[in-house]
């Protein structure tokens, strides 16, 4: 038995003790966050001897700042997660099935130019926008946040589910045809059930990215009650080294909770839907 285990560890066991060692390096930046939230900004940066012990005040204060509850910035940006995912799947969606399954003129070069955006850095979209949305007027509003997602704006999803419904078989379409279903009856019944896994990584993935968004909210919101939670964040650093790190970091870990239960609930289809898009 004992030269089994031996041969086990000598064989495999190191693989096992190697990835645990890169888990907890990975993990550690997060568990030091976590133990800094308990205590007072003097021990914060020590070595735990000045006696200040653990303490929930971080989250106290943290939850109260600007004298606005914490929780108004996390239902901002739980608000605008949620409109930009309906926005991404309506648009994206609808771009990917009209290039996947449908047949049009110049449908190859526009889906090249589609493509070729990917690349388009973002900063450069930046100025246009905003003196667009400037000159309508619609600043300080989360509109600029949201509407672009109904536009289609976003080539990297477009593309994704373009190869996911490729790799459906076009006698699903024909069938459909045949019952009498129009273009846009095949997507909503026929296409759209079969794209869960896609719809799911888009989802998640545009959930993420817009509740960490720090850059275009900066832009577009002035007003305090407006600020989503990477703004939030921001109110506890101060350039002149006033800043509540407990405070930070308190708040820090309760805005990890939505994203760490988003990949809770969505694991499945999230590892599906990476697993099989783009096969064929």
């Amino acid at each position: 038995m004992r030269t089994d285990v031996l041969e086990w560890v000598l064989r495999r066991g190191w693989r096992h003790l190697l990835l645990v060692a890169f888990g907890i390096i990975m993990i550690y930046p997060l568990i030091w966050m976590l133990t800094r939230s308990f205590m007072n900004n003097s021990d914060i940066f020590g070595d735990g001897s000045g006696g200040g012990g653990l303490t929930l005040a971080n989250y106290v204060d943290g939850w109260n700042s600007l004298g606005i509850p914490f929780g108004r910035f996390m239902l901002n940006s739980m608000f605008v997660a949620i409109a930009c995912i309906v926005g991404n799947l309506v648009s994206c969606t609808l771009a990917a099935y009209a290039f996947a399954r449908l047949r049009f003129r110049f449908r190859g070069p526009m889906f090249a130019i589609m493509l070729a955006t990917i690349m388009l850095p973002f900063h450069v979209t930046v100025v246009p926008q905003y003196v667009i949305f400037s000159t309508l007027g619609l600043t300080d509003t989360y509109v600029p946040l949201i509407l672009p997602k109904f536009l289609g704006v976003e080539s990297f999803f477009i593309f994704l589910m373009v190869q996911f419904m490729r790799t459906l078989p076009t006698t699903l379409d024909d069938a459909a045809a045949i019952d009498g279903c129009g273009p846009l009856r095949t997507f909503w019944s026929v296409i759209l059930p079969l794209c869960t896994p896609a719809i799911g990584v888009t989802a998640v993935f545009t959930f993420i990215w817009t509740w960490n968004d720090f850059f275009t909210p900066l832009l577009y919101l002035n007003r305090p009650d407006l600020y989503t939670v990477p703004l939030g964040l921001s109110t506890f650093s101060d350039s002149a080294g006033l800043s509540n790190y407990g405070a930070l970091f308190a708040m820090s870990i309760v805005t990890l909770i939505p994203v760490f239960a988003v990949f809770l609930f969505a694991q499945k289809a999230l590892t599906q839907g990476i697993a099989t898009t783009g096969l064929k």
